[in-house]
């Protein structure tokens, strides 16, 4: 999973998306199976966001390459009250908002992608570091003999 650091980054970068962008009512991001990574979702239950935006991804890849459209980008849905815009994030997380019905949608596709592209730098910059293993230290052991002296050799 992501390390807390990031997360309060992917956290800012929301509330900084939604200082700029006044009609956004929510910002969420989740990884692609689902779990929530950082929310900023007053009045919405983070968690159901999160695992619908799974599920709609998922139908969501099987319509661009079944129509050939090629990988995933975004994803929009309009309500009678509001908009959800999901857009992928890196290579394994996605950004969902959440909008009103009156949210000029050319500025919620603008800050939505930029936002979306530095939240998945984050967060693939930090699975990478959590994959790579730890680099192994160049002291050099002490030799020890087993307990007990050498080994018995059968003769």
């Amino acid at each position: 999973m992501v390390p807390e650091a990031e997360v309060q980054d992917v956290l800012a970068e929301l509330q900084r998306l939604r200082a700029r962008v006044p009609l956004l009512a929510g910002a969420l991001a989740a990884s692609t199976d689902g779990l929530v990574l950082a929310q900023d979702t007053p009045g919405v239950e983070a968690e159901g966001v999160a695992a619908l935006t799974a599920a709609s991804l998922g139908v969501a890849l099987r319509m661009a390459e079944a129509t050939g459209r090629g990988g995933f980008r975004e994803l929009l849905v309009r309500g009678e009250t509001g908009y959800i815009a999901t857009y992928a994030a890196g290579s394994s997380a996605v950004l969902t908002l959440l909008a009103e019905d009156r949210i000029n949608v050319g500025r919620l596709h603008l800050e939505g992608r930029r936002a979306s592209t530095r939240i998945g730098e984050m967060v693939d910059a930090a699975l990478q570091r959590t994959a790579q293993p730890a680099p192994a230290s160049n002291a050099p052991r002490p030799r020890t003999p087993p307990p007990g002296g050498p080994l018995p050799h059968r003769t």
